[in-house]
C-alpha cells in the first residue's frame, strides 16, 4: 500500500488526544471519560485500518487491561487520579507490551519533573492577574493535586513512534 492521506490522520490522531488530554488536566484537573474512550476506540480503529495483525492487536488490548488493573488499584489507593488511570490504560493499548516499561519510566520522569516544579511554584506568591485566572489559583492551591495527564501525554507521545501502529505505517 502506498502513502495516502489517511496516513497523517491516523499518525496524529493519537498525539493529537494526548494534547487534548493534557490540556484538559492542566485547565480542569480533569480527563473526560469520552477522551479515554476516544483513544481506546480510535486504537481499535486505525489498528485494523492499517493492517496491524489481529493477534497484536489482542496482545495490545492485554496491556490496556493489565494498566486498567494497576491503576484502578492506585486510584483505590488515592493515589492518582480516576482520569489518570483511564488515560494511562487506554495509552498502553497504543503502546503494548513492547514499549509499556519505557512508557511507565518515561511517564514516572516527567512527572516527578512536574510535581517538583509545581510545588516550587506554589511556595512563590501570584501576581493578582493570575490569581484572577481560575485554572492557575486551582493550580497554585496546595490542596489541588497534580495534573499528571500531562507527563502521561508527553510519555505517551515520546513513546508512540514504538508502537504497532506506527511501525506498520513507516514499513509502507
Amino acid at each position: 500500500m502506498t502513502f495516502s492521506l489517511f496516513h497523517p490522520v491516523i499518525l496524529l490522531f493519537f498525539p493529537a488526544a494526548m494534547a487534548m488530554a493534557a490540556s484538559m488536566d492542566l485547565l480542569t484537573m480533569t480527563i473526560p471519560n469520552r477522551l479515554c474512550m476516544a483513544l481506546a476506540v480510535g486504537y481499535l480503529v486505525l489498528a485494523i485500518a492499517v493492517g496491524v495483525p489481529a493477534h497484536a492487536i489482542l496482545y495490545n488490548l492485554s496491556c490496556g487491561l493489565v494498566v486498567l488493573a494497576l491503576t484502578f488499584a492506585l486510584f483505590s489507593l488515592g493515589w492518582i487520579g480516576g482520569g489518570d488511570a483511564k488515560l494511562a490504560a487506554a495509552t498502553a493499548m497504543w503502546l503494548g507490551w513492547g514499549a509499556i516499561a519505557d512508557y511507565g519510566l518515561s511517564s514516572a520522569i516527567y512527572g516527578g519533573v512536574l510535581t517538583l516544579a509545581i510545588i516550587v511554584a506554589r511556595r512563590i506568591s501570584l501576581p493578582a492577574w493570575m490569581s484572577a485566572q481560575g485554572w492557575i489559583a486551582r493550580l497554585h492551591n496546595a490542596k489541588t493535586g497534580i495534573p499528571y495527564g500531562i507527563a502521561l501525554a508527553v510519555a505517551g507521545i515520546m513513546v508512540y513512534p514504538q508502537t504497532q501502529v506506527w511501525q506498520t505505517l513507516a514499513i509502507r
